[in-house]
């Protein structure tokens, strides 16, 4: 493993879910995210237009993060076929791919169209027909986009992801087996979203704990990886001392 990938892996590991876990904290603060998910339509967007430009700007920043982390997923695919390239890992690599692509099309929405939507809904003018046409919109939206695409996409493949990456990481001696299971059981418990849909409530607040723990994760990946030299490198520095 060269020092450069080891580098830029393990860098990217650590900015992303801080960079994420940073956006979720201010919407939780600004936006009361994501309970206010489960409020009327009108009060969604009422508390979105009164966060103004600075919500817009948290959302896009948060977009940002599922895009970066597709390259996240490409370099810890190049760290650990370094080890063995194995089915498996190719599997992972797509889903974690699907993971950010479905992410950043479920965010999209919120600094692009909501607030043109906030704006038609509550203008002081607004008819009533103009008030169920954006709020029609925003549904759909928030359904397909949100919920099929962002939620339900995002959560199957997030998991799935994390937990074959996890289960590769048991048998790597770069990583070790503590790694490898705290990974599989977050992955299960952000898995755990897709059953809110069905009706089990506890499902939504598992899920957000195992996302914000699974940040964390991903953090500790990535100091990991920056502490850890690569194999040829140690075995190098041992063969040097011995001389």
């Amino acid at each position: 493993m060269t020092a450069t990938l080891r580098r830029s892996a393990g860098l990217l590991l650590i900015i992303v879910p801080i960079i994420f876990t940073v956006c979720f904290t201010l919407l939780q603060m600004q936006f009361e995210y994501p309970d206010i998910l489960r409020q009327p339509t009108a009060d969604v967007l009422a508390k979105f237009q009164d966060g103004g430009p600075a919500l817009v700007a948290v959302w896009y920043v948060l977009t940002l993060t599922a895009v970066l982390f597709i390259p996240v997923v490409l370099l810890v695919h190049r760290v650990l076929a370094e080890q063995e390239a194995t089915t498996a890992l190719w599997v992972a690599t797509v889903f974690g791919v699907v993971a950010g692509l479905a992410q950043a099309l479920g965010f999209l929405r919120w600094p692009f169209l909501v607030p043109h939507l906030a704006e038609a809904y509550l203008a002081p003018g607004a008819s009533e027909a103009q008030r169920a046409a954006a709020a029609m919109v925003f549904e759909g939206f928030h359904r397909y986009a949100g919920i099929a695409i962002g939620e339900h996409l995002g959560y199957l493949s997030t998991s799935i992801w994390t937990f074959l990456v996890a289960l590769l990481m048991l048998h790597s001696p770069l990583f070790g087996r503590w790694l490898g299971l705290s990974g599989m059981a977050l992955a299960l418990g952000v898995a755990t979203g897709l059953l809110e849909p069905l009706g089990w409530e506890p499902a939504g607040l598992i899920n957000m704990v195992s996302y914000l723990a699974w940040a964390v994760w991903l953090v500790i990946v990535g100091v990991v990886l920056l502490a850890r030299r690569p194999a040829a490198a140690a075995a190098k520095a041992t063969l040097a001392a011995a001389r």
